[in-house]
Parts: structure tokens; C-alpha cells; sequence
């Protein structure tokens, strides 16, 4: 109750926001659980169709929704991993005008085995999971940043966190 008490003092703009992310975060698991790799990597590597959205309302924007798919996210009745929520802030992105790219890593714990991990950024701005991105080696990007990265890779064994 507390929490639909606390969506209602936001303003409409958030309310909105908010709404998106959770369609966004849906979209993104539904995509991410039925498609195969290859064709979500299709979807992360679409082109923006608009014009681009530069300075102060870029920043802006990038981190209204990064504040929303973490607000989101964490409130869910279903898990949304780093893989949807980055996918979904992508798509978010896009929509605003605002290019990034999605990147798909990998390390080795000892412990458990290899690990998958899945970040946002925008530019040099880390906008989803980018926290603990530095443990994972790149294994693909998504638009492609360089030609000897394929974006077909595919790792059905991996755990993503």
C-alpha cells in the first residue's frame, strides 16, 4: 500500500516513465525468453530513426531512465537480470533519440563456473549494470563497435547474473 501511496505524490511525467519501464521490462523478457539469441542481438543493434538527443537533455534523459528501470526492476513480480533491464533501457533509449550500446560478457568463478553478464552505456556513461562490468571480458556489442565482434554469438551455457 505504501508503495502506490508513494507512485501517486509523483508527478505525471514520472508516473508515465515509470508505466514504460515496466512495459519495456516486459517486452525485453518476453523477447529474451522466446527469441533466439541471434534475433534479440538484432533488436539491441537497431538504428535510432530519429534525431539525436545531445547535452544537457541527453544526460537528462539517460538518467531518468536508468532511475526508472532500477526503481522498476527491483519491484517486480518477476526477475528482471541484467540482461532485460539493459535490453529495455536500450529500447527506452532509442525512443528518446539516444544511441548506446549494449554489451554481453563473460568470467570465469571458480566457484561456479562461467558467468554472464549483460550492461548498458551511452557513450563513456554506464547506464545499466555497469558496476561490476570490468570483471567480464567483452564477448559481443550490440551495435557491433568493431568488425572482428559478431553479433550472432551465442552462449546457450552461460549463467546470466
Amino acid at each position: 500500500m505504501d508503495l502506490l501511496r508513494k507512485f501517486w505524490r509523483l508527478s505525471w511525467q514520472d508516473r508515465v516513465l515509470l508505466a514504460e519501464t515496466i512495459l519495456s521490462l516486459a517486452i525485453a523478457g518476453i523477447a529474451i525468453a522466446v527469441l533466439p539469441f541471434r534475433y534479440v542481438g538484432l533488436l539491441a543493434a537497431r538504428p535510432i530513426r530519429r534525431p539525436t538527443l545531445l547535452g544537457q537533455a541527453r544526460v537528462y534523459e539517460v538518467g531518468r531512465v536508468r532511475w526508472a528501470i532500477i526503481t522498476i526492476a527491483a519491484r517486480l513480480p518477476w526477475r528482471a537480470l541484467c540482461f532485460q533491464q539493459s535490453l529495455a533501457a536500450q529500447l527506452m533509449l532509442r525512443r528518446r533519440g539516444i544511441s548506446s550500446v549494449l554489451y554481453y560478457g563473460a568470467a570465469q568463478d571458480d566457484r561456479s563456473g562461467l558467468h554472464a553478464h549483460v550492461w548498458l552505456r551511452d557513450g563513456n556513461v554506464d547506464v545499466i549494470g555497469g558496476e561490476i562490468a570490468s570483471r567480464f571480458a567483452i564477448l559481443a556489442t550490440f551495435p557491433p563497435q568493431t568488425p572482428e565482434r559478431s553479433m550472432y554469438f551465442s552462449a546457450p551455457d552461460l549463467e546470466v547474473r
